[in-house]
């Protein structure tokens, strides 16, 4: 534990350090979001509308900001002053959501530490460093603004409760994570499929006592989630915050999911067919304005709805559905999650670019796994962190999210590099002599040149097209990195799929 809690002090004194650095609307949404639930009894949380900022995450979050506005009003009570406090940026709001969400960051080290603590010394601080030290996790919560490591840490000890053989503790926290955050449901049919078949597949009588009583666990957690707002009739409310499918299928800087290529091939088909002499009508609302809207306007390609992505996604996931149930294997839980949230990621519907920790931080615990599983992850986590970076778009940021990617991608190298050499040197009997024993961890020729057009991508985007087409065409930087680590990404999920079905 000691190496941890070093490792996560590291981290709180990098976060420190970022405290005044660029603070993105989610600032502002979560502060917004302290106002309402401090302001308002909790019958009008869902229905206030007095910022553009509305409340739209499952209760158990609205309940965490609740406690926060608590501490708030003690630090300043202009912090959860409903009306006089929009857009409010003293020092004082700022270190505290700051603070905030680095204390909350415990969750994750708790969940880091009840994972890795039977794993081998190396593997363990290596694990440690590449979640609790995550460029991607700096990024969007640190600098962005987000809770995303609190959330995660609650998934990590779900994780680490199911590879324990402890389904229901791994299944009630699955269901606190959901009533958190609900777009971690992406999991929840690997989560069905495993308890099932794991948990309760053990004779009639007794599985269906234990099919009851696991049910009963989740009912009761979002029971007292919703509960208070069924009460007030008010859960359609709530669903419809939580679900607005009328912001679209993109958001407005692309994800760098499947639906780049197709909005890609569409405007494609429609330059050309336009230039054969076709009629063909291109919507007003257009995927490079920069903006979220309120449809999906395909000229060429069928219009996708939320309905065609909720299948699709289902569709990418079922192989993994599948392999866990016919082979329930604890200690591949944390693989076939991170799959989901892989396909959920490609496919789903408005899918943020800052969705990819939902893979990456599972996907750093399955890394150390195998020299295979080394590799691809160097790769994908590289590119997730890479993608990142139009969030933090000015100036005095940009050597801020270099450096953390350099920083993580050396770290990565040595620390594959030096778990592998280990390996091989105790297969030969603890042999160190200088030279004798050679790291294995070394990734293919492809993966390589495809990592060296990162460099080209930045210096494309950055620096050649400011300095050739100034305001001109703004969205191809934005559009190049989002297509560029797409087909990253889709490597990635191309590869856990190879992984899972072998």
């Amino acid at each position: 534990m000691d190496h941890l809690l070093w490792f996560f002090a590291v981290a709180t004194a990098v976060k420190l350090l970022l405290i005044p650095s660029y603070r993105s609307t989610d600032f502002e949404v979560h502060r917004n979001w302290l106002a309402i639930t401090h302001s308002l009894p909790l019958s009008e949380w869902y229905f206030d509308e007095t910022s553009q900022w509305t409340l739209d995450y499952p209760p158990f979050f609205a309940y965490f900001e609740r406690f926060l506005s608590f501490f708030a009003h003690l630090v300043d009570p202009k912090i959860v002053d409903l009306r006089s406090g929009i857009d409010y940026t003293a020092d004082s709001v700022i270190y505290f959501q700051r603070i905030t969400v680095m204390v909350s960051d415990l969750s994750l080290l708790l969940g880091v530490h009840r994972l890795t603590r039977k794993v081998e010394p190396l593997k363990r601080k290596l694990i440690c460093v590449l979640v609790v030290l995550s460029p991607g996790l700096l990024i969007v919560d640190h600098v962005h603004f987000q809770y995303n490591g609190f959330l995660l840490g609650w998934l990590l000890l779900s994780v680490s409760f199911l590879q324990d053989g402890r389904d229901v503790i791994g299944g009630f926290l699955f269901a606190v994570v959901l009533c958190f955050k609900h777009l971690f449901a992406v999991a929840a049919p690997v989560y069905f499929v495993y308890l099932l078949r794991h948990y309760c597949w053990t004779g009639l009588a007794s599985g269906l006592r234990r099919v009851v009583g696991l049910g009963a666990v989740v009912v009761a957690v979002f029971a007292v989630a919703f509960g208070p707002f069924i009460y007030n009739g008010q859960i359609q409310q709530v669903i419809s915050r939580m679900f607005p499918f009328g912001r679209g299928l993109c958001h407005a800087y692309w994800a760098p999911n499947f639906w780049v290529f197709y909005i890609i091939l569409d405007k494609g088909l429609a330059f050309w067919l336009r230039k054969l002499g076709f009629d063909v009508q291109v919507p007003s609302a257009s995927f490079t304005g920069g903006l979220v809207g309120d449809s999906s306007p395909f000229a060429v390609l069928p219009q996708i709805t939320p309905l065609t992505t909720f299948a699709m996604v289902l569709l990418a996931i079922t192989p993994c559905l599948i392999k866990a149930w016919r082979k329930p294997q604890p200690g591949l839980v944390a693989r076939w999650i991170a799959y989901a949230y892989t396909c959920g990621f490609l496919f789903g519907w408005h899918v943020h670019e800052k969705a990819s920790l939902h893979f990456t931080i599972p996907l750093a615990i399955v890394a150390v796994q195998s020299l295979e599983d080394a590799k691809h992850y160097f790769l994908v986590s590289i590119v997730s962190c890479y993608s990142l970076f139009p969030l933090l778009y000015e100036r005095q940021e940009y050597p801020i999210k270099v450096l953390l990617l350099l920083l993580h991608s050396v770290v990565m190298w040595l620390g594959f590099a030096a778990l592998y050499t280990n390996e091989k040197a105790l297969k030969k009997k603890e042999k160190k002599e200088s030279g004798e024993i050679k790291s294995k961890f070394e990734i293919g020729c492809v993966e390589k040149i495809y990592l060296m057009g990162l460099v080209l991508v930045e210096i494309v985007s950055q620096f050649l097209h400011p300095y050739f087409l100034g305001d001109r065409y703004a969205f191809m930087p934005l559009m190049l990195i989002s297509t560029y680590c797409a087909v990253g990404i889709m490597y990635s999920w191309i590869w856990q799929l190879r992984r899972i079905l072998t």
